[in-house]
């Protein structure tokens, strides 16, 4: 059944059943989205206070066919949040659902609205003595609603897992208006089929986030942090394995970076301070969290000399304050904002089995060499192989000039990310922008299977059309 447009007469019929000021005309930040790739064509935003109100919203939509995109915090970075063509769909924020409406430290639990900024939701935890270990650089301003519906990694991925892992109950408005009402606490539930890893990672597409029980943990007493030099990303990889040997889950963070990321850091944001005059050609940056009693000090400096006897790093800093490793993150951090400002050609979200990954980033680059002359960004989360790979002009030239290259240097990352056995959308989802790669690169029995749900759950089709699914 084709979609209809929410038009002025559909929004004139809409506001009259909800509460004043509910329904509003579309602010261009609505349709906007980080990258600036594509504009949304949504005229009115629906902005409720409940789940209830956002199931009426729902089945108004539903009776007059009438799409639904969803609206989290607009940092999705594939065009989840935009809907760029079509019949106009409604756009339902959730920014005004931001309550934290319960913690329980005995329990590790708190329960949240949608809503909910993600440093609310850590600002929350801390207060109650706990850690809400959910961590990106979009923490300022991306919701629980859309990190959960595109289910976010981050940089603690390595030690407590994917935004999925870190929820116990979900509280959900179904594509028929009916609110599912999931929010239990209970770690031990195998009541039939697990609905909230179907809604989780589904980016809006069968169905509205609005609450969430999530995982909390103990706070680490102790902290360490160390910027290392290595030899190579093959060296990255062996002192992973000996930083986990030796202290087991403790390591909550290993970033690889390689000094193109500096470099544009040199050129893009000089206030971020580096902390040396030539960037190394491959830095990790270790992040270890300790009990009482342990020294992150002492468990830095063990894990340093046994690598530096075993030539895998060549010099290294360990923080001394928390200022110096927050310092260290600020670089880390700042890496995808100076790729913004530098412009890529191509960029690329990937994941490949940990021992493949020193074989495609070699690879990856011969290949590319092979296309055109370009320089490239790689950097990001070692320790769960998840790398985001960005190919951006040589020195003095524009994205522009490579216009007619894009789809090939795409082809050539993802053909062998696929090769190797791995995803070519590690943490950022599909949205809009990658329905195309899981078309192509996607198990024809998983896409199947995926058409078939999304055809049981939302028979008109009005769930944030165009995403995920074509």
């Amino acid at each position: 059944m084709p979609l209809a447009a929410a038009d002025d007469t559909f929004a004139q019929t809409l506001a009259q059943a909800l509460t004043d000021d509910t329904l509003r005309r579309a602010e261009p930040r609505y349709l906007e989205e980080p990258r600036g790739q594509w504009q949304g064509c949504s005229t009115w935003v629906a902005l409720p206070r409940t789940a209830e109100q956002v199931s009426q919203i729902i089945k108004a939509c539903t009776a007059a066919t009438v799409g639904v995109v969803p609206y989290g915090g607009g940092t999705g970075l594939v065009g989840g949040q935009v809907a760029p063509q079509g019949p106009a769909p409604l756009l339902v924020s959730l920014e005004r659902m931001t309550k934290i409406r319960a913690v329980h430290p005995l329990e590790n639990v708190a329960t949240v609205e949608a809503g909910a900024i993600l440093s609310d939701v850590q600002a929350a935890a801390t207060q109650a003595d706990r850690l809400f270990p959910l961590s990106l650089a979009s923490e300022g301003s991306a919701r629980i609603g859309g990190l959960l519906s595109t289910n976010a990694g981050g940089t603690n991925v390595l030690r407590y897992g994917n935004a999925r892992d870190l929820v116990l109950g979900l509280e959900a408005v179904l594509p028929d208006g009916s609110i599912w009402h999931g929010l239990k606490r209970l770690r031990k539930d195998n009541t039939g089929y697990d609905l909230r890893h179907l809604l989780m990672g589904a980016e809006g597409t069968l169905g509205i986030i609005t609450a969430a029980s999530l995982k909390l943990f103990p706070r680490p007493a102790e902290t360490g942090t160390a910027l290392l030099t290595v030899a190579s990303p093959q060296a990255a990889l062996t002192l992973l394995a000996m930083a986990r040997d030796k202290l087991g889950d403790t390591v909550t963070g290993f970033e690889l970076m390689h000094r193109t990321g500096f470099d544009f850091l040199t050129e893009c944001l000089p206030n971020i301070r580096q902390p040396w005059a030539t960037a190394p050609d491959w830095t990790v940056l270790l992040e270890i969290s300790l009990p009482a009693g342990l020294s992150p000090q002492e468990a830095l400096e063990d894990i340093f000399e046994k690598a530096f006897a075993d030539d895998l790093v060549s010099d290294g800093l360990i923080a001394q304050s928390l200022a110096q490793a927050q310092s260290f993150w600020d670089m880390r951090e700042h890496i995808p904002e100076a790729n913004r400002a530098i412009g890529s050609i191509s960029s690329h979200d990937i994941s490949v089995p940990l021992s493949s990954l020193p074989d495609f980033i070699t690879r990856a680059g011969q290949a590319l060499a092979g296309i055109g002359d370009f320089r490239i960004n790689c950097f990001g989360h070692l320790g769960d192989g998840n790398l985001h790979y960005n190919v951006f002009p040589a020195q003095g030239c524009t994205p522009a000039a490579y216009n007619d290259q894009r789809d090939a240097i795409k082809t050539c990352v993802h053909d062998l990310v696929d090769a190797l056995d791995g995803s070519v959308s590690a943490e950022h989802g599909i949205g809009r922008f990658k329905v195309s790669d899981l078309e192509r690169y996607g198990d024809p029995a998983k896409l199947a299977t995926m058409r078939a749900i999304k055809a049981a759950l939302d028979p008109v089709g009005i769930m944030n059309p165009g995403a995920v699914l074509r």
